[in-house]
């Protein structure tokens, strides 16, 4: 089979990597990929959401099938347009994207078909938003109702923080028309996990549950990012409340989007807050998470290619999926600066030394006119290692991370690791 990849970040370097070992592969391109990509496939330079442009080039290359990486191509309906060029693309339509589009939507489908979230307003007012946040003295947490990066969740410790949040994304508009609409929610305590599946509209398989880190410190500090490493699995999640949270989360969502005439196909990734009351669902993601599959890839025993081409088919059912016991964890290597303005073309050193066994992923990473590997964006690299355990695939994590240089490098150096604490006694499925 032929197929092209749409995208460009460390998300898109680790399906390449993955679909690169599949013996039906016949063909691998990217679009517009990266230094990573270019080592397992062709990059062709057409952004990801120039729509007009990948349907030229799915056309040229004769591709069998597109696999859509980020979110916006999603919301602007690349599928649709492919489909109706007679390609066939892995991913959500436009109609069904809306999940992730418009958290406002989304809010709305789960109050409709009773699929847990936090309590909430939903604004396009910022009068109407700055009484309600008046009304709610407890902590908030104010989102853009479109896509802003990874980045448009403000969470604020009181009512003057919130007001200062919906201000930001009404009237100064700091995520431009994602944040003129607003929610508003009440700020939940709990642990995070990534519930990822494969869905084509009628059987629902879910990964391994991963962990994002977002905030950009140590100890879940400062501004949000998109995402500064992952692990799988966490093991604080018993598999009970795994299959809880498939069953009343994932697939009763798969099921609400049926019954609104939107089928969903592609990767349902459902944000979750298990809290002492049980799972919320915080948000919903339309796609591959960036960085959770740089940490679920590795696990996956299966030929990826298999699984995407059940799923564009409606024929999931027919695929038995496995996953490898180890566990693993990806480390983010980023621009100093990031998630804010940062500065690139800085050479990347150490590359050489890595261990063998250790998987790097490239994101803003570019060859330069020198044919040296600089920086190229806000994440640059991710440093994937597998181990018996979480502690051992840490330790190799860590170890690699350790040898690589360049100028203004930054990374969490708690991925994985402030987890390790024992369980709450209320974690338990509902």
């Amino acid at each position: 089979m032929r197929v092209l990849i749409v995208g460009s970040g460390g998300r898109e370097h680790a399906l390449a990597w993955k679909l690169r070992q599949s013996p039906r592969l016949d063909a691998l391109y990217v679009s517009p990929g990266n230094a990573g990509t270019a080592q397992v496939a062709d990059n062709l330079p057409v952004k990801a959401t120039d729509l007009d442009g990948i349907v030229r080039i799915a056309q040229e290359q004769r591709i069998d099938l597109v696999v859509v990486g980020p979110d916006d191509p999603l919301a602007l309906g690349i599928v649709d347009r492919l489909n109706a060029a007679g390609i066939a693309a892995f991913g959500p339509t436009k109609a069904a994207a809306a999940l992730e589009a418009s958290k406002i939507f989304a809010k709305d489908l789960m109050v409709r078909h009773g699929i847990p979230t936090a309590k909430h307003g939903s604004f396009d007012s910022f009068l109407a938003a700055a009484t309600y946040i008046a009304e709610h003295k407890e902590p908030l947490v104010v989102k853009a109702d479109g896509l802003a990066l990874g980045k448009g969740a403000i969470v604020t410790r009181d009512s003057a923080e919130a007001l200062e949040a919906a201000d930001a994304l009404m009237c100064d508009g700091v995520f431009g028309e994602a944040g003129r609409r607003i929610v508003v929610e009440e700020r939940l305590s709990g642990r995070e996990t990534s519930a990822q599946a494969f869905s084509d509209g009628r059987t629902v398989i879910s990964m391994p549950l991963s962990c994002d880190h977002k905030p950009v410190f140590d100890y879940d500090e400062g501004p949000n990012t998109g995402g500064m490493g992952a692990y799988s699995p966490p093991g604080w999640v018993k598999p009970e409340m795994a299959d809880w949270i498939h069953e009343n989360v994932t697939c009763a969502t798969v099921r609400a989007m049926a019954a609104e005439d939107r089928p969903y196909r592609g990767v349902l990734y459902p944000g979750i807050l298990i809290t002492e009351e049980g799972p919320n669902v915080l948000e919903f993601n339309c796609r591959f998470g960036d960085p959770e599959t740089q940490a679920i890839l590795p696990r996956l025993k299966s030929d990826l290619l298999d699984i995407l081409w059940a799923v564009v088919n409606e024929r999931l059912h027919e695929v038995n999926i496995e996953w490898r016991d180890e566990a693993c964890v990806t480390v983010v290597l980023a621009s100093g600066g990031y998630p804010g303005k940062y500065p690139t073309g800085f050479p990347i050193e150490g590359l050489d030394d890595l261990d063998s066994d250790v998987i790097l992923f490239h994101a803003g990473v570019k060859a330069d006119d020198q044919g040296r590997l600089v920086t190229a964006g806000g994440r640059v690299l991710a440093v994937t290692a597998l181990g018996a355990n979480l502690q051992e695939a840490r330790q190799k994590a860590y170890a690699n991370v350790e040898r690589i240089r360049f100028q203004g490098m930054h990374y969490r150096k708690d991925i994985a690791g402030q987890r390790f604490r024992p369980r709450p006694e209320w974690l338990e499925i509902p």
